[in-house]
């Protein structure tokens, strides 16, 4: 894989990640303060968004990359995004269980590759 179409993929997997972690889970945040039905109705515009980005991202990653490891690697991106996300916006407390976590995901990414 060339390294412009490496760096292309993994800036719109980091991208379209940060969208979907803030829809899929920043309504419970504030989950009180709205109906169930406005938490949807935005996080499917937060989704489009996300959808319009890791299409083109999977097309860039499939050029190189097989279906495995482009899944294991957009797992790895969406851990990278989500741990930073619980713990900065919604103050999740750190437990050795996120390292754990990684190294799984190490050996995850080892294996594929491999």
């Amino acid at each position: 894989m060339k390294i412009s179409n490496f760096c292309i993929y993994a800036s719109l997997l980091v991208l379209s990640n940060i969208f979907m972690t803030f829809a899929w889970y920043y309504h419970l945040k504030n989950r009180a303060d709205s109906p169930v039905i406005l938490a949807i109705l935005t996080s499917w515009v937060i989704a489009f968004f996300e959808y319009s980005i890791m299409i083109p991202a999977n097309r860039f990653g499939n050029q190189s990359f097989t279906l495995m490891q482009m899944k294991i690697t957009q797992e790895i991106v969406t851990l990278s995004v989500f741990v930073p996300f619980a713990i900065f916006i919604m103050k999740e407390k750190v437990s050795w269980n996120f390292l754990y976590a990684a190294i799984c995901m190490v050996a995850a990414a080892y294996f594929i590759f491999k």
